[in-house]
């Protein structure tokens, strides 16, 4: 970017990391919700023990004591429904809860495996799921805690299964085996767990990294003193500045905003986007914005390599352009002709008396005038050069104010048909209703002086020759004049350089109208243009409607 070329001499902004904060409140949502998934799991273990011992006779459940079986499957049940009920309430605190039910799984299932004859029930591997579950979502915190009460628990249920069941065969070998198991998968769900907070640590340090990146990107993006709209393959504006919004008049993204679809909402630029995917190596002319009635350059960019997945779309906005170059030249020119114009001032005004003197004695004399005639003729029209000159330093200060536009250009007229001695038929005024604009009384005199002198220059000089209309533009906030005569209207290469300084087509002008009458325009955020698609003279001036004078 030419913007950021000169890297030196700009001051960087500091990022802080993390420039989001991660949500506490979202992590512990997540730990609450791997908790409600490992309660349905106990309900689901329940429910099912309870449907296959009351439905199922040939399983071999509860064959010792069987009605302390089915109140271990009801009290599980039970448990895990109060369960689901305290997660709800988030009471008491997480780690309780889990607690809680890790050991009232331990407590009921050691009940079960006495009720059902001991180890050869093979219920203790339902403990192994419990405790691969309760380490994983206690990020392996308590996962051998568990592990040693559950061994605890199997020990003391076998000891107590050899002393009170008749004809009992301890089996502590095949005990000490699902003990170690119950370890083996406690230590796995530990470094599970610790692999995935690792996992989990890197992720939100990428994330932090990659949202510092977009606000960076976006900072960027909304300091472009151009428009920028992004638009993805479906054609919906996904991101835009707050320039573009102001060149195209569009609402300033939310968050919850309706996205904009580009051929509804800018059909121009959704036109030249089509023909640009059709042909990139398209170069396109300006474009006049119907909605802020701005000049803008377009230029598309893919946002990957096949332009069909998306492109960025800059709008140039060449009104901001040309006034700095204006204001460069004017500068310039201001240094210039300011000191030229004094020094030519002088022996202009010598010039001019002393012909004027030379003419007097050749009148009393007898003898032909006629040089003497064209001395002061062009020694006026130097002198109005430099009057103009010297004017473009003085109109750089507007003072405006509200009034009724149709009843100003209708007093104008009047004024200007007397000045000039021109017929009042000539002009044809149209407007249906009053509108209010905010402009310099002066300025608009003088820019609509320059106009109607020109018109009534180039027209038939009939009746109804020259036409002025009055409406408001299309997007309703801004209000056209419009200028047209009758006359053979501008050849297309002279509309280019229309409003260049210095520049004219009349044998006595001096080329700076056209060029201080849009500066006075520019000075009161307003336009003067030169509408081309007219076969003959057509200006138009757009300004603001219904604005109050700041």
């Amino acid at each position: 970017m030419s913007t950021l070329a000169n890297s030196t001499s700009i001051k960087q902004p500091r990022v802080s990391r993390p420039a989001v904060a991660i949500s506490d409140a979202g992590n512990v949502d997540q730990y609450w919700r791997s908790l409600t998934y490992f309660n349905i799991y106990r309900l689901l273990i329940g429910g099912g023990l309870l449907i296959v011992t009351l439905k199922a006779g040939f399983v071999d459940f509860g064959v010792h004591r069987y009605n302390l079986f089915l109140y271990a499957c009801y009290g599980h049940f039970i448990s895990s429904g109060i369960s689901m009920l305290l997660i709800k309430w988030r009471m008491p605190a997480f780690d309780w809860q889990l607690t809680i039910q890790v050991i009232s799984d331990i407590v009921f299932f050691s009940l079960m495996l006495y009720a059902s004859g001991g180890l050869q029930s093979g219920l203790g591997v339902a403990l192994l799921v419990t405790l691969a579950g309760a380490g994983l979502i206690s990020r392996g915190r308590l996962a051998l805690f568990f592990a040693a009460v559950a061994t605890i628990s199997l020990l003391l249920l076998e000891t107590y299964s050899l002393l009170t069941i008749q004809f009992y065969q301890a089996q502590y070998s095949q005990a000490g085996l699902l003990s170690m198991a119950y370890f083996a998968v406690a230590w796995l769900a530990f470094r599970l767990a610790k692999h995935t907070l690792a996992s989990e640590r890197l992720a939100q340090e990428r994330g932090v990294d990659l949202a510092n990146m977009a606000q960076v990107n976006q900072l960027v993006i909304q300091d472009l003193q151009e428009g920028v709209l992004v638009v993805d393959k479906n054609g919906f504006i996904r991101q835009r500045n707050s320039y573009a919004e102001k060149l195209l008049d569009l609402k300033p993204l939310s968050g919850n905003a309706e996205r904009l679809r580009l051929s509804d909402s800018i059909p121009e630029i959704a036109a030249r986007l089509t023909s640009w995917q059709g042909n990139s190596s398209i170069q396109f002319d300006l474009l006049r914005l119907t909605h802020s009635n701005a000049l803008v350059r377009t230029r598309f960019l893919p946002i990957q390599s096949d332009f069909r997945n998306g492109v960025v779309i800059f709008l140039e906005d060449m009104g901001r352009v040309q006034v700095q170059l204006q204001q460069l030249k004017l500068a310039a020119l201001g240094r210039l002709t300011v000191n030229i114009a004094h020094e030519i001032r002088n022996p202009l005004s010598a010039i001019n008396h002393a012909a004027e003197l030379l003419e007097e004695e050749q009148l009393e004399a007898n003898f032909d005038s006629r040089l003497a005639r064209i001395i002061c003729e062009n020694a006026q029209r130097l002198n109005k050069i430099v009057n103009d000159v010297l004017q473009l330093n003085r109109s750089n200060v507007a003072k405006p104010e509200v009034f009724d536009v149709q009843d100003y250009i209708r007093k104008f007229l009047e004024e200007f048909c007397d000045t000039e001695k021109i017929d009042h038929g000539v002009f044809i005024l149209s407007s249906s209703h009053k509108y209010l604009i905010c402009f310099d009384r002066d300025h608009l005199n003088r820019v609509l002086w320059n106009l109607c002198r020109n018109a009534w220059r180039h027209c038939r000089r009939q009746t109804g020759s020259i036409y002025i209309q009055l409406e408001k533009a299309v997007n309703e906030s801004d209000f056209c004049i419009d200028i047209m005569d009758d006359g053979p209207g501008v050849d297309p290469q002279q509309a280019k350089q229309l409003f260049e300084p210095f520049f004219t087509t009349a044998s006595g002008g001096t080329g700076l109208g056209l060029f201080i009458a849009r500066e006075l325009c520019e000075i009161n955020q307003a336009s003067l243009d030169f509408v081309e698609d007219s076969v003959s003279g057509h200006f138009r001036i757009v300004c603001k409607i219904n604005k109050l004078c700041q």
